[in-house]
């Protein structure tokens, strides 16, 4: 019987002092990050090993936690992303005939430390009344007063680079390389299903480290240039921001999502704050402000482009809006064939009303693509795109 089965006690800190009392959930130890919640009831895999939670301690404001197991192809990483998970009951057995291993099996094999049966809902009323602050949960029996210690040393999110922890080393390919489109990804911490959604609609990706070069990218000669979604402040990327301008410049169309969205925002001389709280889950309400059709989206930020700067630069148009707290949601520019959101339109996990974004992202690759065949006459049984006669 391991430590986990005994009921071992953990402990969740706050930075301003406050403590909460549980029980240890997955591995045994000391953690700590930056805490946030996520409202969404479902999809906690796709959520835990989503690259923008790098850094941070999880808190799920639904209930149960792992009752459904977990599942190989329901990942957006190789890796748990979270710092740590605060719950209210964590579930080791399951009940879903495919899944492969229960959280708790799953938590312990990438070393993640969680804590369970605390009072989840006073937790998040307080970030939402206080805003996101750094806490540690342990399950050692490390005392108050050490853990203080390891509190006050903990960075704030602010100023923050962490993008470069979650990226790809090495450039690599995913696709057909018979692709009708060539699309180049800068890699922030790229979730998987952004690259399926851009995979099933006939494009070869080149998924470059969160430093490549302008230079590097525009070699491949691609079609269109995906920024990604990631972790940590914007305003701490000056060369990723440099860069993210001469891709602006270039002409080739280009979507940003997310941190790829602040990104571009900060290459066209908006700026960003860091948020009250942020927003994370599955059930965010969005306006699209070309179509008035309201949508709701995924979403998980920290940071938020100013909507002050936005409206009042001429070369902007405001696209979407959020509808909780009217902070920008997403921007085009008006004189390049540029356009990012704040949300997720991949939708993993959440709804995925927004998925036609990548639509969009295609059309404009379309409409810029010199002498584009026709679908219907490109034969790529023989490894090459061969016009019919």
């Amino acid at each position: 019987m391991n430590k986990y089965q005994q009921g071992q006690p953990a402990i969740l800190l706050l930075a301003d002092g406050t403590v909460f009392k549980g029980k240890a959930a997955g591995n045994i130890g000391t953690t700590t990050g930056e805490l946030c919640f996520n409202t969404g009831m479902t999809g906690y895999q796709e959520i835990f090993t989503d690259p923008s939670y790098f850094g941070q301690i999880l808190v799920t404001s639904t209930s149960h936690i792992g009752n459904y197991g977990v599942h190989p192809e329901e990942i957006e990483s190789e890796e748990l992303m979270i710092a740590g998970l605060v719950c209210k009951k964590f579930s080791k057995p399951y009940s879903r005939a495919s899944a492969s291993a229960s959280i708790q099996t799953y938590f312990e094999n990438h070393n993640l430390i969680g804590i369970s049966d605390v009072d989840t809902r006073a937790i998040v009323r307080k970030i939402r009344d206080e805003g996101a602050m750094n806490a540690v949960i342990s399950s050692d029996g490390t005392d108050i007063a050490k853990l203080q210690e390891m509190l006050d040393k903990a960075p704030s999110m602010a100023g923050l680079e962490l993008s470069s922890k979650v990226s790809t080393e090495q450039e690599y390919f995913l696709g057909d390389e018979n692709a009708r489109y060539r699309v180049a990804v800068l890699d922030f911490g790229v979730k998987k299903n952004i690259l399926r959604c851009l995979n099933e609609r006939d494009c070869y990706l080149k998924v470059y480290p969160v430093h490549a070069s302008f230079e590097e990218i525009k070699a491949w000669n691609p079609d269109g240039i995906m920024l990604s979604n990631g972790p940590g402040d914007p305003s701490s990327m000056p060369k990723v921001i440099a860069t993210a301008k001469e891709i602006i410049n270039s002409g080739i169309p280009t979507f940003g999502i997310c941190l790829g969205h602040q990104i571009i925002a900060l290459a066209a001389d908006l700026s960003t704050q860091k948020m009250h709280n942020g927003h994370r889950g599955v059930n965010h309400p969005v306006k699209n402000l070309a179509t008035g059709n309201c949508e709701v989206t995924s979403q998980n930020h920290g940071f938020v482009v100013n909507y002050d700067d936005a409206i009042n630069n001429e070369n902007i148009e405001v696209t979407h809006i959020h509808l909780n707290d009217h902070t920008l949601a997403g921007i085009k520019l008006k004189d390049q064939n540029v356009f990012s959101v704040q949300f997720h339109p991949e939708a993993s996990a959440g709804p995925n009303d927004s998925r036609y974004l990548f639509d969009e992202f295609i059309e404009n690759i379309a409409k810029n693509k010199p002498k584009l065949v026709p679908a219907e006459k490109i034969d790529k049984t023989n490894g090459a795109d061969i016009q019919k006669p």
